[in-house]
């Protein structure tokens, strides 16, 4: 789904070729609250920062937990978003709140039902 997607960019047109390349906890590197996830968009690093109370408020109202493969999904779906709406390519990470973890979370998971599954992480490891 949004772990290896295409998107125009709204502005130029461009093809952007966006690709799933790992999830990092923030608090080791950057001293931030946060679950960074990182995409290659052309081949130019993009991070997704998702605040670590995201994955308390989902825990609270589900029961459920924010695995590592539904972090990757809905910070792509949220990169493919920002993309379409003319974000600002100069920009190397977005920080998305917990509202929006939460809403695009509840959108990946309904798109993964009517598809049948939430790819698997990792992808495009050749063994």
């Amino acid at each position: 789904m949004y772990e290896d997607f295409h998107v125009s960019d709204r502005w130029t047109g461009e093809d952007l070729h966006c690709r799933w390349k790992a999830n990092i906890v923030a608090i080791a590197t950057r001293h931030a609250d946060a679950i960074d996830i990182r995409f290659d968009v052309n081949d130019r690093p993009m991070w997704i920062a998702m605040p670590a109370t995201a994955w308390v408020e989902q825990k609270k109202r589900t029961g459920k937990v924010i695995t590592d493969q539904l972090a990757a999904q809905i910070g792509g779906r949220y990169l493919k978003q920002i993309i379409g709406e003319g974000y600002d390519s100069r920009r190397e990470i977005y920080t998305m709140t917990v509202e929006e973890v939460l809403a695009h979370l509840d959108a990946v998971v309904d798109e993964a039902k009517s598809a049948g599954d939430i790819p698997q992480l990792p992808v495009g490891i050749n063994a």
